[in-house]
């Protein structure tokens, strides 16, 4: 939703509810200039980013590291299964 400056000031009640739903941007000179958004995206806004692929996959690592190694050994003892077959 859009509204002017003027707008805005006129209806602040009502633009508070209709933040809840969509951000509101308020226009100046035709611009946008400011934007009303509800709590709950300001909160999600100021929210450290999600983690990195590397982070994950880090902690990933980190958390199955027994299951990870067994599945190597095994790996290292029988190679890759289905590995001798030929395709004609």
């Amino acid at each position: 939703m859009r509204v002017t400056a003027t707008q805005a000031k006129n209806r602040f009640g009502a633009l508070c509810l209709q933040a809840k739903t969509e951000p509101v941007v308020v226009e100046k000179a035709g611009e946008p200039d400011t934007v009303l958004l509800s709590y709950a995206d300001y909160q999600r806004l100021l929210a450290p980013p999600a983690a990195t692929l590397a982070a994950r996959r880090k902690q990933f690592n980190e958390q199955h590291k027994d299951w990870l190694d067994a599945h190597n050994r095994q790996h290292d003892a029988q190679g890759v299964w289905n590995d001798d077959v030929r395709l004609w």
